[in-house]
């Protein structure tokens, strides 16, 4: 029995850290995509600035959501 209640925690925790995990990143990168748009309407002649440093910051902003996705799948093969 207990052994069930635990690997129910790991499928809800996984559950959880993926569905959490996946919220900042994708706030993030629209609010970087967002800013960058804005930018480019507003100055053309510096969009492949804008272009290249929102790429970037998107990259960088994905990581987060990676690190969620590598603790769900270890809690959901119950590694810990």
């Amino acid at each position: 029995m207990e052994e069930a209640i635990v690997k129910a925690a790991c499928a809800i925790g996984a559950g959880l850290c993926m569905g959490i995990g996946a919220i900042g990143p994708a706030l993030g990168e629209g609010n970087a995509v967002s800013h960058a748009l804005d930018g480019m309407a507003r100055q053309p002649e510096a969009s492949s600035t804008l272009r290249t440093n929102m790429i970037i910051g998107c990259a960088i902003t994905e990581t987060t959501g990676i690190y969620s996705l590598i603790i769900a799948f270890l809690l959901a093969l119950n590694v810990f």
